[in-house]
């Protein structure tokens, strides 16, 4: 297999990722201060096209909660709690920079994928890396 690294002038290897659209960033960082605000959003994946309510980290993350702690079991207390357990060990070791990143994630509740010819698959919620979405639109096909 052949790869091959981008050289800087200086010789260091750069790492090329791909970079998430700016404009929905900061969409998605200004529904972040309002747990119930939410935004019918199609975007664009490598999959398909997915259709939703975008919304929040901290909405998603109470929505996750909620719809675990109505199934029956341990497991499911345990993880309800999952995201906001994985959100407290990143600000521990974020407390040192004390600099807010960009949103990288995307969240989307009552969303419909559409797969080629495939019947649409339903989700209630969504989530998925800011860097694969390649368009999006406001509001919903019709």
């Amino acid at each position: 297999m052949n790869e091959s690294v981008e050289r800087a002038p200086d010789s260091t290897a750069v790492v090329v990722e791909p970079v998430p659209d700016l404009q929905l960033q900061l969409l998605i960082q200004l529904l972040d201060k309002e747990m119930r605000s939410g935004l019918p959003l199609t975007l664009t994946l490598p999959a398909g096209v997915l259709h939703g309510d975008v919304i929040g980290h901290e909405a998603w993350k109470a929505e996750w909660a909620r719809s675990l702690r109505q199934v029956e079991g341990e497991g499911a207390n345990l993880i309800a709690e999952f995201p906001e357990t994985v959100d407290q060990g990143i600000d521990e070791l974020r407390s040192d920079e004390g600099v807010r990143q960009l949103p990288r994630w995307i969240h989307l509740r009552d969303a419909t994928l559409v797969l080629g010819g495939a019947a649409p698959i339903g989700l209630p919620l969504w989530r998925g890396r800011l860097a694969d979405v390649s368009g999006w639109a406001l509001g919903r096909p019709e």
